[in-house]
Order: structure tokens, then C-alpha cells, then sequence
């Protein structure tokens, strides 16, 4: 089931309101197309979208899932342009001898320009990084030059949460409940899509997809 809620924040001297979405896809049969999304990828190979049942789910028992094998396969919401506000996801690494990996997008403006936050179970790290042109450069962490990422324990067939909050050219980026780390990158400074994402040969399970529109008010 989809649920609309609202969150209110305070903030210094402002009122911030997310209006949110949480999406089960248990409204979606599956087999069949996925609603109001574009399933694809980012650079060459074939992703493979589709919604299963699957008894771990959190909120069962539908699941999206990727399967396929592609550069970075990636799966946008149509219907949602978020400039600031937040994305958040549950997601499962299944399997993958190269990658097993899960990430949100967020201001999207098609599949080869994008952020994305990803975590990877084979390398136990959690990274943000930007695509434009369909190349992925890694973004350096606020306050630090260099390295890569930040490391986290990122458990294999277990489920994980990813959240970054955006607004303006900060982000915020949090892992199963923890703050990791901030980033500040104008690249994209217009609304864009939202969205999940893998890479490479990972068969990832998704759940419970949320993402909030925030506004403000004196």
C-alpha cells in the first residue's frame, strides 16, 4: 500500500514541511509492469525491474527487485520532482561476484545524469557520488579531502537502510539509522527524480521506497 504523510520540522526561524510519499509496491502485481517508474540502466548491459513477492520483505510481501547484469541499472519514480526535501530506502543484497550494491537518486534529469548514494556489502562502505553523462565520479565528504566513501558494515542477505537528505548544495547521509557523513556539490541544482539503484551484477531487493518534498514557510 502507498501512504501519503507530513512531517513537520523546525527550523531556524523557518517552518519546514515534507510532504512524503512511502511506497510498498504491494500495489503492484507481480509480473507486471511497474507503474509511474522507468526501469533501465546506466551505460551498457540489460537490467532487469520487476516486482516479486518475497517473504523477508519488510512490509510484505512485495518487493522490487534487480537482477539483471549492467553498468549501473537504475529504476526512476515518473511522477516525482524533488528539489529539496529527502529519499529514502530498505534494501537487500542478494547476491553478486562483482557488486553487491543498493542506492537512491535523486535529482535525476534522465538516466545518465544523476546523484546517488549507494552501500555495498562487498566492500562494507557507503559512497555518494554524481553521473553526468552517464560517468560516475565519487564526491569528497564535507570537511575531509580524499578517500572513498565512508566504511559501515553492510551485512549480505540482511536488510539495510539508506536515507540522504538534501537541500540546496548540502547532503546528508545516513545508514541504518546513523548519520555517516555530509557532501556539498552544486552539479544539479534543479528538481529532478527520485529513485533506487545497483551496480553491475547485483540481485538487490527494495522495499518500502519513500521520498519527501519539503517547503517552507516563515
Amino acid at each position: 500500500m502507498n501512504r501519503l504523510f507530513v512531517v513537520w520540522l523546525a527550523t531556524t526561524g523557518l517552518t519546514a514541511a515534507l510532504s512524503a510519499e512511502l511506497i510498498h509496491f504491494d500495489n503492484d502485481q507481480p509480473g507486471e509492469a511497474l507503474r509511474s517508474w522507468t526501469a533501465t540502466q546506466t551505460g551498457s548491459g540489460k537490467a532487469n525491474w520487476a516486482v516479486v513477492a518475497d517473504d523477508s520483505a519488510p512490509s510484505r510481501s512485495n518487493v522490487l527487485k534487480q537482477s539483471g547484469v549492467a553498468a549501473y541499472p537504475i529504476c526512476l519514480k515518473e511522477d516525482a520532482l524533488l528539489l529539496d526535501g529527502f529519499v529514502e530506502v530498505k534494501f537487500k543484497p542478494v547476491s553478486g561476484k562483482e557488486d553487491q550494491a543498493g542506492g537512491v537518486i535523486w535529482r535525476a534529469k534522465d538516466a545518465d545524469n544523476y546523484y546517488v548514494c549507494r552501500a555495498n556489502a562487498l566492500e562494507d562502505n557507503v559512497t555518494l557520488y554524481k553521473t553526468v553523462g552517464g560517468k560516475r565520479t565519487a564526491l569528497d565528504i564535507f570537511g575531509r579531502k580524499g578517500g572513498y566513501g565512508v566504511k559501515a558494515k553492510v551485512a549480505p542477505a540482511q536488510w539495510h537502510t539508506l536515507r540522504v537528505e538534501f537541500r540546496g548544495a548540502r547532503f546528508i547521509v545516513y545508514f541504518d539509522g546513523k548519520k555517516m557523513f555530509e557532501v556539498e556539490d552544486g552539479t544539479f541544482s534543479d528538481a529532478g527524480k527520485v529513485g533506487v539503484w545497483t551496480k553491475a551484477d547485483s540481485v538487490t531487493l527494495f522495499d518500502d521506497f519513500s521520498y519527501g518534498k519539503e517547503t517552507t514557510k516563515q
